[in-house]
């Protein structure tokens, strides 16, 4: 008989396994990289190395109006000590990005400050986006259910604290957020639509709101749970798309049901990206970055997919080495990334640890894919090894995090219990 709590609890060390081991690749487009700095591949957790050498974290862009977050009473620093990294409305960015790199085409600086993204992290450690899951999980433990309204004050907690954040890098979704917090607008309606920026149509935005749907009983309560807490951080049509494919594969996983059985099923779902991923990249390189393709060029990147559902079979007999990045991109997007999870689950057969070092070493945004692929091939483990889970560095605090609540999923309480909307806490 399937155990529903083991397998949530399951699914969420997968999480953050996935998230641990991928985090020194990360942002690595160049698998022949990966192997070159890692001996051969990522075979188990590693410490981010210096330098990386396709980073192009340094001089990204904050730039809120600290003036109106003064005024408001809002606090607007996010970055604190990582601040050198980044431009920003209060300080000169002290390094200078006088390269382009060749894989992705963006601007970098000299090889010896292309800093990780992750510098700083150590072996074992998660990373930012993981940490924000954790955010959620503590706030439903704390009061035996979810309340939108507590997690954004607890979100904006964390992320404006001082010491607490370990990461450099913090996403543009969230740089957006806040600059648009600082401008005033609303906490439940700070997050940046996808149509303004490509970028948050990423992997990142289905993590929290699959972990949110596990409180429901059932899927389809799971998928609006999901949309309504995805909204709060991440406007994307791609996401949504994502969720409504995922959320009821990952009750499936839960309940027990046969994972290739489940997997295939909601494959033929799925449709893919019309272009394909190496395709992708030399659009990147062609106009030196993405972000000098036009709006029109990147949107239709985004929305237009294939006629036909993406033929899992077809992909697993083409082989690894002509599907990731070459058929299918390792770029941050879901059109891109939820084809490479199923694949990855398959080409694997649904091995837990040969899917998570095949997420790892297939490079790109490995972080934020292998977060929700981790979170399906948790839930369809009976048994996730156990010195994974000991590897990771807050080993004992999340056994007692993923135990509670599960604690809570598994009593049906979690999505009853008082609720205060977000929206009156607007004005604070």
């Amino acid at each position: 008989m399937v155990n529903r709590k083991t397998r949530i609890e399951n699914a969420l060390w997968g999480l953050f396994i996935a998230d641990s081991l991928a985090m020194p690749a990360h942002w690595y487009y160049s698998r022949e990289n990966i192997a070159r700095d890692f001996n051969g591949g990522v075979k188990t957790y590693e410490a981010p190395l210096h330098p990386h050498p396709e980073a192009f974290m340094v001089g990204m862009s904050y730039l809120p109006d600290i003036e109106k977050a003064n005024m408001l009473g809002r606090p607007y620093d996010i970055l604190h000590e990582h601040s050198r990294f980044y431009k920003t409305s209060w300080a000169e960015l002290e390094i200078k990005r006088t390269e382009r790199e060749g894989e992705h085409g963006n601007a970098v600086a000299a090889e010896d400050e292309r800093y990780h993204y992750h510098h700083g992290l150590g072996q074992g450690d998660n990373t930012l986006n993981a940490h924000l899951a954790r955010v959620l999980l503590r706030s439903i433990n704390k009061r035996g259910g979810y309340e939108a309204g507590a997690f954004l004050d607890e979100f904006i907690e964390h992320m404006t604290t001082p010491g607490v954040n370990k990461d450099p890098y913090t996403e543009v979704f969230l740089r957006r957020w806040f600059e648009n917090y600082c401008a005033g607008d609303p906490v439940h309606a700070c997050a940046q639509m996808q149509r303004d920026n490509w970028s948050i149509g990423s992997h990142g935005g289905m993590i929290r709101p699959m972990i949110l749907s596990l409180l429901s009983q059932n899927a389809y309560q799971g998928i609006g749970m999901a949309l309504e807490h995805q909204v709060l951080t991440h406007r994307s049509e791609t996401i949504a798309s994502g969720l409504a494919v995922c959320v009821p594969l990952l009750f499936e996983l839960v309940n027990g049901v046969d994972a290739k059985l489940a997997f295939q099923a909601s494959a033929r779902q799925v449709h893919m990206a019309a272009i394909r991923g190496e395709d992708l990249f030399a659009q990147y390189r062609d106009h030196k970055g993405p972000g000098n393709i036009p709006d029109d060029k990147m949107w239709a990147y985004h929305m237009d997919l294939a006629g036909e559902p993406m033929n899992l079979s077809k992909l697993v007999e083409m082989g690894e080495q002509n599907v990731l990045r070459r058929e299918i991109g390792t770029v941050c997007y879901i059109e891109q990334g939820l084809p490479m999870m199923f694949f990855i689950a398959e080409y694997e057969d649904y091995n837990f640890e040969k899917a998570m070092l095949l997420n790892v070493n297939a490079g790109g945004d490995n972080v934020n894919r292998g977060m929700p692929l981790g979170l399906m091939m948790g839930a369809a483990s009976e048994k996730v090894p156990d010195r994974l889970k000991r590897g990771l560095s807050d080993y004992e605090t999340l056994s007692s995090e993923i135990s509670n609540f599960a604690e809570i999923a598994v009593s049906g309480q979690g999505v009853t219990t008082g609720f205060e909307a977000p929206s009156r806490r607007a004005k604070t």
